[in-house]
């Protein structure tokens, strides 16, 4: 009965959301009806004070299309769910463990900008500084449709804030992006599939969290997918987080499995794990962040760490339609 009852609050969010969008351009078809007629008026009495009017109306109504042409971008199944996302340091040490948490500083600021909610799940802190890992759930309207643009190897060359020498360096982080599934909804799994582990916090969570065993490890057997949190106060808010984030990696796997199958029928290349580097962010010797599935690219770095990384997702987006996202 409760599932029942959860699964018909899905559907009503779902309904009530395309029924906003069918909403939304039933207006804009109203206002280009009524634009329509003011512009014949217009004309037909030689009115000339309408000039005003009609031209405010119409940068109105195009702003409003071009939004809403956007949101068409947005044809996957999860798109409009809210999305998890991991930053996840490459090889390298020092460098890349600097270059995680960079990473996850320019997608909190990215998230700010669009007032989304976000909050860190768990952190694995850095040897001598940065992150070795971060979890962050990223709460708002299609925040999985934006941000599965950023899924991918990630690649940094820059002077060494590390090396003594302050030689170049190259680092390297990989992100993943997961629709945030619904219990029981996008997806089942029975407790017995479950493997449920406790263990002894090794992260600075306080003197408590390191004496008790409050840091939690679920494995799904069937798959072999592993899930763990450690970052909570609490081994019951550890195990809830670790639950999330394994639904959300069961679902990514099951949702890759059909994008394979999709690209066998069409007999396209599939590509061995998570791909190679998506985008590379250079500032020396030069200043240039380019996406290299897109080749859209800028020189203006410092606003792209700062969050600023609408060009590149619209950019990606766009280069998908027709794709079967």
């Amino acid at each position: 009965m409760w599932e029942d009852s959860k699964r018909a609050q899905s559907l009503m969010s779902r309904l009530s959301g395309e029924k906003e969008t069918v909403k939304a351009w039933r207006d804009i078809e109203k206002r280009t009806a009524d634009l329509g007629e003011l512009v014949s008026l217009a004309i037909e009495e030689n009115d000339e004070s309408l000039r005003e009017e009609v031209s405010r109306e119409t940068a109105d109504i195009d702003e409003r299309l071009k939004k809403l042409e956007f949101g068409l971008l947005f044809q996957g199944q999860f798109d409009a769910h809210n999305a998890i996302l991991a930053i996840h340091a490459g090889a390298g040490g020092t460098e890349s463990q600097d270059w995680a948490e960079m990473m996850l500083r320019m997608y909190l600021r990215w998230a700010e900008r669009h007032r989304y909610r976000t909050e860190v799940l768990d952190t694995s802190v850095g040897t001598e500084a940065g992150i070795k890992s971060a979890i962050i759930e990223v709460k708002g309207d299609h925040a999985y449709g934006y941000l599965s643009s950023e899924h991918g190897v990630h690649r940094l060359v820059r002077l060494s804030p590390f090396d003594y020498d302050h030689a170049r360096h190259t680092s390297f982080a990989l992100v993943e992006v997961m629709p945030e599934a619904q219990e029981d909804i996008d997806i089942k799994i029975p407790p017995s599939d479950l493997k449920i582990e406790t263990y002894r916090s090794s992260g600075p969570g306080g003197q408590n969290m390191q004496k008790t065993s409050s840091a939690v490890r679920i494995t799904h057997v069937p798959t072999g997918i592993v899930s763990m949190c450690q970052s909570q106060r609490s081994q019951l808010r550890n195990k809830e987080v670790a639950m999330r984030i394994l639904y959300a990696r069961i679902l990514e796997v099951e949702l890759k499995k059909q994008a394979e199958e999709k690209a066998k029928i069409k007999g396209e290349r599939i590509e061995a794990g998570w791909g190679n580097q998506i985008r590379s962010y250079v500032i020396h010797p030069y200043h240039m962040v380019k996406d290299h599935r897109t080749l859209y690219e800028t020189s203006n770095t410092d606003v792209v760490f700062d969050g600023d990384l609408d060009g590149f997702i619209e950019a990606y987006l766009r280069s998908q339609i027709g794709e079967g996202r």
